[in-house]
Formats: structure tokens, sequence, C-alpha cells
């Protein structure tokens, strides 16, 4: 193992050569980025995976409310549709992609957008969404072109940023350096109950830049939803339930399997890389290790963003009469930290509402 790492060292130096050149021209404005008149707000880590993206971008959809015209803009990872594409009637994984799926099942107020490049589907928003609020641009923090009015930065208490090594020798897509664009630090996942040396701890690691904030945050888990509604008469009180079998493709199942432990007296796993797509051999050995479980109290638990790519005929009608069941999930901040957060994005949010609608500028890219 060592000496495979040894062999990935020269790739991560170019790498990482390559990112700090691209930034650099930014910085020196060689390359161009275009500030719109709408405010955005930008959500990103600096590490590829699961660091808690989606919920920081459910949780601003709730803070703004249903009195804001919001818009969420994301490349749509794995969609198997091209450019530009504003959610409507009868969506899909296929077209939109499992995250902004989820955005648009679940608020059906919000201008749910996808395009691989931030800034044309940024226009394109504005030109079909009259009277926009807000953007938020989901997974971001390393699209340039795009200059956000407020940049947040997750980072996930189990796995801080300042632990890891560049791709492909670690995980980090860009130097650890790039958190300096970020206006707030949001460290992700922490306990409920937070010690204040901790806390100092922890911002002795991250050592932010002056004018930065850090916010600390925290998982709520909520009960747990069929899969399949009307398919299942397995009563949802799972009060007394023994085993559970988690299914997972996620970046980051580390703190669910910590969750579902104190569930249950036997939790078995299967997982998958993130945005796994399952297949039907897949699905028929969850239906398979379901069976021959040694008790009738058993249930399987998947995430919400896995069970978008559950929810279709062909997994279905494998999975259909079995008691499966998805958690959402829920940020909270810490009581102080939620003050300065929610102060920080209403500040940008109203700020554009007490000024007169504008028209962008800026070159095409």
């Amino acid at each position: 193992m060592e000496a495979f790492r040894f062999l990935l060292f020269p790739l991560a130096l170019l790498y990482g050569m390559v990112i700090r050149v691209r930034n650099l021209l930014f910085d020196a404005k060689i390359l161009h980025s275009e500030k719109f008149n709408v405010p955005v707000i930008s959500v990103g880590n600096l590490i590829a995976g699961g660091s808690g993206k989606t919920p920081m971008v459910e949780y601003l959809v709730r803070l703004l409310g249903e009195n804001s015209n919001i818009a969420t803009l994301s490349r749509g990872y794995k969609r198997q549709t091209k450019g530009y594409r504003l959610a409507g009637e009868n969506e899909t994984v296929e077209s939109l992609g499992d995250e902004p799926l989820q955005y648009h099942q679940k608020f059906a107020q919000v201008n749910v957008a996808v395009c691989e490049r931030r800034k044309k589907g940024i226009r394109e928003l504005i030109n079909q969404v009259a009277g926009l609020d807000v953007i938020i641009l989901d997974d971001a923090f390393q699209h340039r072109y795009v200059k956000p009015q407020l940049s947040i930065l997750v980072t996930d208490y189990f796995k801080l940023y300042t632990k890891d090594w560049l791709l492909p020798l670690g995980r980090l897509r860009e130097p650890i350096s790039g958190r300096k664009r970020a206006d707030i630090i949001v460290v992700t996942k922490t306990p409920r109950i937070f010690s204040p040396i901790v806390r100092k701890q922890i911002l002795e690691e991250i050592k932010p830049y002056p004018g930065q904030t850090v916010c600390f945050s925290f998982i709520n888990y909520l009960s747990y939803v069929p899969l399949y509604k009307g398919r299942c008469d397995f009563s949802s009180k799972t009060e007394s339930v023994y085993s559970i079998i988690m299914l997972s493709g996620i970046g980051n199942p580390g703190p669910l399997q910590e969750y579902l432990r104190r569930q249950c007296t036997d939790l078995e796993i299967m997982e998958f890389p993130d945005h796994h797509q399952f297949n039907e051999k897949e699905l028929i050995m969850l239906k398979e290790k379901f069976k021959y479980l040694p008790t009738k109290r058993k249930i399987i638990v998947t995430t919400e963003k896995d069970a978008k790519r559950l929810q279709n005929a062909e997994a279905e009608a494998i999975l259909g009469d079995l008691p499966i069941f998805y958690t959402p999930i829920a940020f909270e901040f810490h009581p102080a930290d939620k003050i300065v957060f929610d102060s920080a994005v209403m500040a940008v949010v109203n700020t554009k509402k007490e000024k007169p609608e504008a028209r962008p500028t800026g070159i095409n890219q």
C-alpha cells in the first residue's frame, strides 16, 4: 500500500501544479470571473465526496422560505442529458441527476436547473425565470468562472480537509490554500453536544483567514419514509427492529452507519461508490440477503439520495414487497452559529431585494 501511495505522489504534485496555475490565472484576472446582479450563493468543498453539500443546499432553501424566488443550479452529475435543463414534470434521475431530482421533488416552489457550464446556466435561469431573488450553486467551489456574492465551504468534522492529500493520492480537489476564497466555512456532522475545547482545536487546525466566518453544524436524522408507498404493509414504527440492512451509494456513509447502529442490534452493510446506479444483480443480491437474515424483525434502510435511484419500475419490481425505507436528514446549526450564518445569508438576499432589477453583463463562458 505504501509503495502504491509513493507511485501516486508525483501525480498529486503534477495535479497540484496545474490547479495552482489555474487559480493564479483567476487571481490575476487573466481568466475572468463574472458577477451577476442576481445574488449567487455557492456551496462546495475542497474534498471529492460527501461533506454535506446537499443538506446545506436544502438548509438554505428552508431558510430563505417560500417568500423568496429561489433557483438551484447543479451540474447534474451522471445524468444522461446534456446542456441546460430547467426541471419540469416527470423528471427522472436520468434527466436531472439524483441530487437535483431530490431538490425538485422536495421543494415545489424552487426552480431547479442543471448545466455543466454554470455561467450559461445562470444566464438561462435569469432569462427564463422572472424576478429571481437568489441562485444557489451546488458543488461549485472550484467553478471560478462565476463570482458568487457568498461562498460557503463545507468540511466534514470527521474528515477535515486539513488531514487530506491532493488527488489522486488523497481526495483534495485543490490545495488547502484555496479555502481563502470562502466567506463562510461550515464544519458539518459535529456531535450534538459540542465541547468548546474541541471547537477551539478545530479552529486552530482550520486556521481561517481574517474576515472568514467558521460555523459548526450537525445532522438531524428524520423519521423513516417508505421507499415504495402503498406496496409494503410493514409498520413504519421501527422501534422493535432487530436487524437493519443499510444500502448506500454516497460519498461518506460513516455517519449514517453510526446512527443506524444505535437503532438496531445487528447492522448489515451494502456499500457502493458515490452516485452508484444499482443494477438488477445487486438488487437481487439485496433481496436474498434480506431473505436469509435470521429474524422477522428486520428492515432495509437507504439514504434519501440513493432512494432517487431506486424509485423506478425495474427496482420496484424486485424490492417492492420488502420493508425498505429511506431516512431524510436535515442540517442544524449550534445556536450561536445559526444566528451568525442565517444573518450572513439573509443580508445577501435582502440586498438584492432592495435594488432595482438589472440585466447581467460580461463575456461568454
